[in-house]
C-alpha cells in the first residue's frame, strides 16, 4: 500500500510504522504525504479504535531529510503548509487516541510528531531533541505549541535554543512523555495502552480529546458550555447505554466505539 510506511490493523489497533530505517526514518516528501493518507484512513475506518505510531529500526524519526532536499529550491512555508502541518492537524483532529511508541531519537519535526500524539511511551534511552537551532531554524510542526504547554516556557526555551537532548527517563520526569521503560519492556507497555483503548468507548474518548484541545484557548465559561454540549452527544451513544447496562448487571461493559 505504501512505499515508506508499514500499515497494520489487528483487533482495532492500527499500527503505522515510519519505514526508512537506513536514514533513521527521516522525512522526505513521499513519506509525509503517505502519513497524511494513513491518518485519513484511520479516521475513516470504523474498525480502527486506536493508532500506534512508531519507527522502524533504531530511531523514531530524525526529522526532515536534509540530504533529500539539498540543492532543491523550496519555500519553507509551502513545505510546512502542504507536508507537515496537515499531519499535525490530522493527528490532533483524529477522534481516536494516538499512542507514540518512541523507540529511539525523535528530532526536529520528528519530535513534533511525537508530541502531537495523545500518549507517548518511550524507551528510557530514546531522545527528544529540537534540532532546528543547529541549522539556524526555528521550531515548527507544532512544537512551539506543545512544548511550553507540557514543560513550561523556561524548559521549552532551553530545549528550543540549545538543542538539548532529553532522554526518555528525563522526559517522563518533566512530563514530556507518559511513561519511560526499558527497551525490552517497550512493546508490552505500548500494548497495555493500545489494548485498553481498543476496548474503550471510542466516541467518548474522541470527544474528550476534542474538549482538551479546545481548553487550551477557552475560558471556564466557554468550557462549561462545551461540556454540556458534548455530554449530550456522549449520552446519546450506544456505548453510554452499554455502560449503564453493564453497571446495573454487574458485568464488564462491551464497548463498540459507537
Amino acid at each position: 500500500m505504501y512505499e515508506f510506511l508499514k500499515f497494520e490493523l489487528e483487533e482495532g489497533i492500527a499500527t503505522i510504522t515510519l519505514n526508512r530505517p537506513d536514514v533513521y526514518n527521516a522525512l522526505n516528501d513521499e513519506i509525509t504525504f503517505e502519513l497524511q493518507d494513513a491518518l485519513k484512513k484511520c479516521k475513516k475506518e470504523e474498525e480502527i479504535r486506536v493508532v500506534v505510531l512508531t519507527g522502524e529500526g533504531k530511531a523514531f524519526c530524525s526529522g526532515q531529510d536534509l540530504k533529500a532536499s539539498q540543492g532543491k529550491k523550496r519555500s519553507f512555508k509551502d513545505s510546512l503548509d502542504k507536508r507537515y502541518n496537515p499531519i499535525i492537524r490530522a493527528m490532533r483532529n483524529l477522534p481516536k487516541p494516538i499512542i507514540c511508541r518512541l523507540n529511539g531519537v525523535a528530532a526536529g519535526a520528528g519530535c513534533s510528531i511525537a508530541l502531537a500524539s495523545d500518549i507517548i511511551v518511550a524507551d528510557k534511552e530514546a531522545n527528544l531533541i529540537e534540532v532546528f537551532i543547529n541549522i539556524g531554524l526555528v521550531l515548527d510542526s507544532g512544537s512551539s505549541y506543545f512544548l511550553p504547554r507540557l514543560i513550561g516556557t523556561s524548559r521549552a526555551f532551553e530545549m528550543a535554543t540549545m538543542a538539548r537532548k532529553i532522554n526518555g527517563e528525563k522526559a517522563e520526569e518533566w512530563g514530556l512523555v507518559n511513561k519511560a521503560v526499558d527497551k525490552e519492556d517497550l512493546d508490552s507497555a505500548v500494548a497495555e495502552y493500545a489494548n485498553y483503548y481498543a476496548k474503550a468507548p471510542t466516541k467518548a474518548v474522541g470527544i474528550i480529546k476534542k474538549m482538551l484541545n479546545r481548553s487550551g484557548y477557552s475560558n471556564l465559561e466557554e468550557m462549561l458550555d462545551y461540556e454540556s454540549y458534548s455530554q449530550e452527544i456522549a449520552g446519546s451513544s450506544e456505548d453510554y447505554q452499554e455502560g449503564v447496562n453493564a453497571f446495573l448487571e454487574k458485568r464488564k461493559p462491551d464497548f463498540k466505539g459507537k
